[in-house]
């Protein structure tokens, strides 16, 4: 019955656990950023490719 007892109050994958959930959310946060984001960045690569190309035709 000791053995249980000690088993159950055990806390050493604790902070595993922690950590793990800590980084789940900041990858969920990420991926909205990204999603938001995605379109606005898309357009500004595609204007600075254009400027780009602009500058070297002429």
């Amino acid at each position: 019955m000791r053995d249980v007892k000690n088993f159950l109050m055990d806390e050493d994958g604790q902070g595993m656990v922690e950590y793990g959930l800590i980084i789940g959310l900041v990858a969920i946060v990420v991926i909205g950023a990204l999603a938001a984001l995605g379109p606005k960045i898309k357009g500004m690569f595609e204007k600075a490719g254009t400027e780009l190309d602009n500058a070297t035709t002429n």
